[in-house]
């Protein structure tokens, strides 16, 4: 009998920058990190490349047309959740959209709003404050949630 093998499971997060400034979604009713700011982010549904996946994230979440050359993958992190969930989770920039943000998705999301890098809110996604932090020293890999 063969043993089954382990499975992670793949994530974006989108980090759209505009005048020095970070888009940020106060998440709402989905059961994780509730009335906390994040990224637009989703998991791959299969058979779905990282930046196929980022861009159906953009416009599910936000209404926003992103072409596959301005992405770019900044970060990669392999997360354990609190239930014992891992993830491999890539942050992708985002140079340029089509479009205006908007809340597209209001039954998960209170708000959006764009804050200065040098002034973010306090109540942060746990993992996002994370790879900010790494963000800022270039450091292209991080761990989460081993603790």
């Amino acid at each position: 009998m063969q043993k089954e093998r382990f499975k992670l499971i793949p994530a974006v997060w989108l980090i759209f920058n505009q005048d020095d400034k970070i888009l940020l979604l106060k998440r709402k009713n989905t059961g994780w990190e509730d009335g906390n700011y994040s990224i637009p982010a989703g998991k791959l549904d299969g058979n779905e490349t990282v930046i196929r996946a980022a861009i159906r994230e953009a416009k599910e979440e936000l209404g926003l047309i992103i072409n596959q050359n301005n992405l770019d993958v900044v970060h990669v992190l392999h997360k354990r959740n609190i239930d014992g969930e891992e993830t491999i989770d890539f942050f992708l920039n985002v140079s340029n959209w089509e479009g205006v943000p908007e809340n597209t998705e209001p039954h998960k999301c209170e708000n959006l709003e764009w804050f200065e890098l040098s002034n973010m809110p306090e109540n942060m996604v746990g993992c996002l404050k994370h790879v900010l932090k790494k963000l800022e020293k270039n450091i292209y890999y991080s761990e989460f949630g081993w603790e």
